[in-house]
């Protein structure tokens, strides 16, 4: 289980996707993909922040609320907050790379996937 922003740094790193940079999101590190914070860490509590529509997110807080939560300033928009220490990679693999994919231009994106035989 990942339990801090450096171990889940680490870990999006690992997916080696192209356009990831480190930066820095109303003062804090984060990861940046394609020039849009991508990776963060919430400055609220203790959690990362992970994209999520608002059905699933309210899915999500009632199946697990041991794993996730939900701060007052993330409410209106679509995000889950992932506890510490219960962040688990294969979780978090999929939707890192869905957002990465949302964020890359589409033109860029098209270009990548031929490259890459997709």
């Amino acid at each position: 289980m990942i339990r801090s922003y450096d171990e889940l740094r680490a870990f999006a790193l690992t997916l080696n996707l192209p356009m990831v940079e480190d930066g820095t999101g109303w003062g804090r590190p984060c990861l940046r993909a394609h020039g849009k914070m991508w990776v963060w860490w919430s400055p609220y509590v203790d959690a990362a922040v992970f994209p999520c529509d608002f059905d699933e997110r309210e899915m999500l807080l009632e199946a697990d609320p041991e794993t996730f939560q939900l701060h007052p300033h993330y409410a209106p928009h679509k995000f889950i907050l992932v506890k510490a220490g219960h962040i688990d990679p294969a979780w978090a693999r999929p939707r890192l790379i869905a957002r990465w994919r949302e964020m890359a231009p589409k033109r860029w994106l098209k270009n990548w996937d031929a490259e890459q035989g997709r």
